[in-house]
């Protein structure tokens, strides 16, 4: 379930310093992001470039980790106001003790999927019965449940781990599926390399509904003001981005030219259905489902209360 870009990596450092207002006035928020600065965070961007941080006197600074597993243990740690993480991840995670809590959501649907060539002789996930499908991190429950759904037993196929390197090991055929692929990044990227994916998504095929990508904050942290602060600027860059998005691709492509290529500006365009229109808003029911799922699995031992697991700060639910 973890998304895997290969072009860069930041490390623990400031991003850009047009990110950091030195005014005395504006209160510095610091967000480590899950990677590097990419079309997910694209209304976080357009926030800035429009100064809906600073309207509201904010200062944000946003970090690239080293690792993608490192931003909510830092948070955690207290060494940084919000992380962006991944639902899944984030149950794990408050399963294991961590004091976190979701105070919004960037992409409120599943972005993962199993890809498969089009070339391939393979048209459903019941034809990956006795196929090599590829994964990249250790959670293989979605993969499972996928599968089971389409009357495979994961037991009849071939595991491989092929770390970061999905992309490349279906090309050159060392795989026959590779899970954990983005529908709006390496689906584009197999077009664009003329080899064509066909995409299997999670919630169509028996994996509950979860939020890609959300912002946590330590448990005790929900009061600071500068969080809801970041929230409502956060939902004017949603709204603006939806109304301006070639202007605003022109802004992020102009200030990341690393990044401004076919690939992230065809990504950028995809990815806008995607993102939560309120983002401080969660659906409990939605939320309690997955944990249930993650449980079912053995992901986590004990499903939490809701508002254990997620708040409401703008509207103090």
């Amino acid at each position: 379930m973890k998304k895997i870009f290969i072009l860069i990596v930041l490390f623990l450092t400031p991003l850009s310093s047009i990110y950091c207002n030195n005014s005395t006035n504006l209160e510095k928020l610091t967000v480590i992001l899950d990677w590097f600065p990419n079309p997910d965070h694209a209304p976080i961007f357009v926030a800035e470039q429009q100064g809906f941080f600073k309207e509201l006197g904010l200062s944000v600074e946003l970090i690239g980790p080293a690792d993608p597993a490192d931003p909510p243990k830092l948070v955690a740690a207290g060494k940084a106001d919000i992380a962006i993480t991944y639902e899944p991840q984030f149950m794990e995670q408050v399963d294991q003790g961590l004091p976190l809590i979701r105070i919004g959501t960037l992409i409120n649907k599943p972005l993962d999927s199993v890809i498969v060539l089009k070339e391939s002789n393979i048209k459903s996930m019941h034809d990956l019965k006795a196929k090599r499908i590829g994964y990249s991190t250790g959670d293989i429950a979605s993969l499972k449940v996928m599968l089971s759904n389409n009357g495979v037993n994961i037991k009849d196929v071939l595991l491989i781990n092929v770390h970061y390197d999905l992309t490349q090991a279906l090309l050159t055929r060392k795989l026959d599926a590779a899970s954990g692929m983005m529908r709006n990044f390496e689906l584009i990227q197999l077009e664009i390399m003329q080899h064509p994916g066909l995409a299997f998504y999670p919630e169509k095929n028996g994996v509950p509904i979860y939020n890609e990508l959300i912002f946590v904050t330590r448990s005790d942290n929900t009061h600071d003001p500068k969080l809801k602060k970041f929230l409502l600027a956060l939902k004017k860059g949603v709204y603006y981005l939806q109304s301006h998005p070639e202007e605003s691709w022109r802004k992020f492509a102009q200030s990341h030219p690393e990044l401004n290529d076919e690939l992230n500006h065809r990504s950028w365009f995809v990815t806008i259905p995607y993102f939560a229109k309120n983002p401080e808003q969660f659906d409990s029911t939605e939320w309690l489902n997955f944990a249930r799922f993650m449980q079912k699995n053995g992901l986590i031992k004990k499903v939490q209360a809701t508002d254990v697991y997620a708040v409401d700060i703008i509207n103090n639910k």
